[in-house]
């Protein structure tokens, strides 16, 4: 068995840079990233770098810097991630909080006394009056007369996405125009 002595003396570099460095880097990390068990991984996710590309060692003119360096750009990419993953959750939950405002001020404006049969038959009348023709069409075939959408197509003579797209669009629009009256356009969900 050929022991070939550069190696060894790598891998003797390598375990001397992490008994010197490893608590010190975990320090530094630390009072970036906060979380111990954060700056942990990313120490051991650079360690693992640097075994992995061992044969560079030798060539380190300063060890220190290199090092620092390392765990200083890890800790930046980890922030980076930290403050998008923030700004989506953001985005989520100011767009729930706009939903949940929506509906609560429709069913404050929603007085369902008010609402009598023939109001209401009105509302939706007119409501799906307002739709492109196509749209008003197919959403009455499909929510009033209750045909299924392959049905609707081979009536209308049109592919069955193309009725999908109507209804979805019919729903979109009529969310819109039913707005203050929410309770109604749950009617036509189903």
């Amino acid at each position: 068995m050929k022991i070939n002595l550069s190696e060894n003396i790598v891998d003797k570099s390598f375990s001397e840079i992490y008994l010197a460095y490893y608590s010190k880097l975990i320090l530094f990390a630390t009072e970036y990233v906060i979380s111990e068990e954060d700056a942990e991984n990313i120490v051991h996710d650079m360690f693992l770098f640097l075994w992995e590309n061992r044969g560079i060692l030798p060539a380190i003119q300063n060890r220190n810097a290199y090092l620092f360096t390392l765990i200083k750009n890890r800790c930046i990419d980890f922030l980076r991630v930290k403050m998008n993953e923030r700004n989506r959750y953001e985005k989520i939950q100011n767009t729930f909080e706009t939903e949940l405002k929506l509906k609560l001020n429709s069913l404050e404006f929603f007085d369902s006394y008010h609402l009598n049969d023939e109001n209401i038959e009105t509302i939706i009348t007119e409501a799906i009056d307002s739709l492109p023709e196509k749209c008003r069409e197919v959403f009455i075939l499909s929510r009033i007369e209750g045909l299924k959408y392959k049905d609707i197509a081979s009536r209308l003579n049109v592919s069955v996405n193309t009725v999908e797209n109507q209804i979805s669009i019919a729903l979109r629009k009529l969310r819109v125009q039913l707005k203050d009256y929410m309770p109604l356009y749950f009617f036509f969900l189903y």
